[in-house]
C-alpha cells in the first residue's frame, strides 16, 4: 500500500513538473550509459579477459592482476608521481580560485571586475591540445619561459626534457587554465552572504580585511569544505590527455602517472584485464580518501557532504 502511495505521488510529481524531469533526463542517461553501465565490465579485472570469449566466458583469475601490479617495478613510481602532482595541485591550485574570488569581491569598479573575470575564464575554454602546444612552445630551447629563466642563471635548455621541471610546469599550467572557472562557485557563494552581516561588521568598526576574515570566509566555508572533500576524493585521478601530449621518454621518471600507465597497458599493449585492475585499484583508493576526508572535515569543521 505504501509502495502504491509513493508511486502515485511520484507520478503526480512527474506530471506536474514534467519540464524539469525532461531537462534532467539527458544527464541521468549520460551517467547511466557512461558511469553505471561500464561497472558491469569491471569484473574483467578478476578474469583473464579476451575479446573472443567475452566478459562472462573469460577464465577467472582472482587477484592475479592486482598482485602483478603491486609487484611491478613501476608501482612505486606511479603512486609517487600521481600523489606528488595532485598534492602540488591541492596545495597551490585549490586555494587559487578562492583567493581570486575574495579579491574580485573587493573590487568596486564593475567594469574592471568584469574584465578580470572574462580574462581569467577564457583559458578554461581552450582545448587541451592547444594548451599543451603553448606549453611546449614556451618551454622549448628558444621559448619565452626558457629565455626568461636564463636571465636568472639557468642554462639554456628544453625544459620539458628535464624531469625536475615537468611537475611544476604542469601544475602552473593547470592553475592558469582553471583558476577563473573554479572561482565562479566561490563568487556565487559570496553573493549569497547576507549583506546585513557586512553592515553589522562595519558598525562594529571592522575594516575590509576584518570583514573578509570574519564574514566572507565563514560564509563560504561550507562551499570550501565541499569542494575540498571532492578534490581529495579525486586525489588519485589525473587526466592523462595533457600528460600524454606533454611528456616524452626522458621525463617518465616524474611524468608517468597511473592514468598514463593504464592507457599504455590497456590501449597500446591490449592488456585489458591488467589495466582494468589498475583502474579499479585507483577508484577504490579514491573512494577511501573521500570517506576519510569527509569524516575529518565533519569532525574538525562540522561541515561535510553527508
Amino acid at each position: 500500500m505504501k509502495k502504491d502511495s509513493y508511486a502515485a505521488r511520484l507520478w503526480q510529481n512527474v506530471k506536474r513538473h514534467k519540464g524539469l524531469y525532461l531537462m534532467i533526463l539527458p544527464i541521468v542517461a549520460y551517467y547511466l550509459v557512461f558511469c553505471y553501465y561500464p561497472m558491469y565490465g569491471a569484473q574483467i579485472a578478476f578474469r583473464d579477459y579476451t575479446p573472443k570469449l567475452g566478459v562472462l566466458h573469460s577464465p577467472w583469475a582472482g587477484l592475479k592482476h592486482f598482485a602483478e601490479f603491486f609487484k611491478s617495478v613501476y608501482f612505486e613510481r606511479l603512486i609517487r608521481n600521481t600523489l606528488s602532482i595532485n598534492l602540488k595541485n591541492l596545495l597551490f591550485g585549490f586555494p587559487a580560485p578562492i583567493l581570486l574570488a575574495l579579491l574580485l569581491n573587493e573590487v568596486r569598479s564593475q567594469g574592471y571586475k568584469k574584465f578580470v573575470q572574462t580574462v581569467s575564464y577564457m583559458p578554461h575554454f581552450i582545448s587541451t591540445v592547444v594548451i599543451a602546444g603553448m606549453v611546449l612552445q614556451f618551454t622549448a630551447t628558444d621559448g619565452f619561459l626558457t629565455q626568461l629563466m636564463t636571465l636568472f642563471g639557468y642554462p639554456k635548455q628544453n625544459l620539458m626534457m628535464n624531469p625536475s621541471f615537468f611537475q611544476p610546469i604542469y601544475v602552473i599550467s593547470d592553475i592558469w587554465q582553471g583558476i577563473g572557472w573554479g572561482s565562479i562557485i566561490y563568487i556565487a557563494a559570496i553573493a549569497g552572504i547576507n549583506s546585513e552581516l557586512y553592515e553589522a561588521a562595519r558598525m562594529d568598526g571592522a575594516g575590509r580585511w576584518k570583514q573578509m576574515i570574519h564574514v566572507t570566509l565563514p560564509g563560504i566555508l561550507p562551499t570550501i569544505i565541499t569542494m575540498f572533500i571532492l578534490r581529495v576524493g579525486n586525489m588519485m585521478n589525473l587526466g592523462f590527455e595533457k600528460i600524454i601530449l606533454l611528456y616524452n621518454s626522458s621525463i617518465y621518471e616524474t611524468a608517468d602517472v597511473i592514468s598514463t600507465y593504464v592507457y599504455r597497458k590497456g590501449l597500446v599493449d591490449q592488456s585489458y584485464s591488467f589495466s582494468t585492475a589498475v583502474g579499479l585499484f585507483n577508484s577504490v583508493i579514491n573512494l577511501t580518501l573521500l570517506f576519510i576526508a569527509n569524516k575529518l572535515c565533519k569532525r574538525l569543521t562540522e561541515h561535510s557532504l553527508w
